[in-house]
């Protein structure tokens, strides 16, 4: 039984690029750049989207519709969608939409070892994610403002969505920095050694 096709961010902008014309790689590069999708889509490396590209065509999901030739430049293969990429972009789509997905970003994994730093230091830490929190929602915000004026809010819906979720993160990084402040979320040396030395203890029998 062959294995499904790897979804990824990356594999849906590429499909979805197809989907309105056959193109080359450089073009979906320069398109993803233009539209400002690269907040969204990591495409800092150049040899992601061709890795993406021909995992795509192995898997049968695009297809080369011609080779461009052209003195002033490389030759440039052009690519197409098929129906079986078609198929399997809406349905990504609709899955991406729809349920969450289980992600591991550095974030939440240095919160659960905050614990070895001193709560000073943390609160320290953290007051310098919340002054970068608060540059970026402002860089998006103005940029979504100024777009909004001629582009309409489909196109920029991404934008809406990193923006509540920045308030939001801002908001809590915000509130657990008066508690770490104000001494009402507080640790020590100590009360670790003693948790530590709980969770290393065998479970009673049943």
């Amino acid at each position: 039984m062959p294995s499904l096709p790897r979804r990824s961010a990356l594999a849906l902008a590429v499909l979805a690029l197809l989907y309105e014309a056959p193109m080359h790689p450089y073009r979906m590069q320069q398109l993803i750049r233009e539209r400002g999708k690269e907040q969204v889509i990591n495409v800092r490396q150049r040899a992601s989207i061709y890795q993406t590209i021909d995992r795509l065509l192995r898997d049968g999901l695009i297809a080369v519709r011609e080779t461009e030739r052209d003195e002033n430049w490389p030759e440039r293969t052009v690519y197409e969608l098929t129906a079986a990429g078609r198929q399997l972009m809406m349905q990504w789509l609709r899955e991406m939409l729809a349920a969450p997905a289980q992600d591991f970003p550095d974030f939440p994994a240095a919160l659960a070892f905050m614990l070895l730093l001193e709560p000073e230091d943390a609160a320290a830490q953290l007051e310098a994610r919340a002054a970068s929190l608060e540059a970026e929602l402002t860089r998006i915000s103005d940029s979504m403002a100024a777009s909004a004026s001629f582009l309409p809010r489909i196109v920029l819906i991404e934008d809406e969505y990193r923006i509540a979720v920045l308030r939001a993160e801002l908001a809590w990084v915000l509130a657990v920095i008066d508690e770490l402040r104000d001494g009402r979320f507080s640790w020590d040396e100590e009360q670790l050694r003693r948790l530590a030395a709980q969770a290393l203890q065998p479970a009673p029998a049943s």
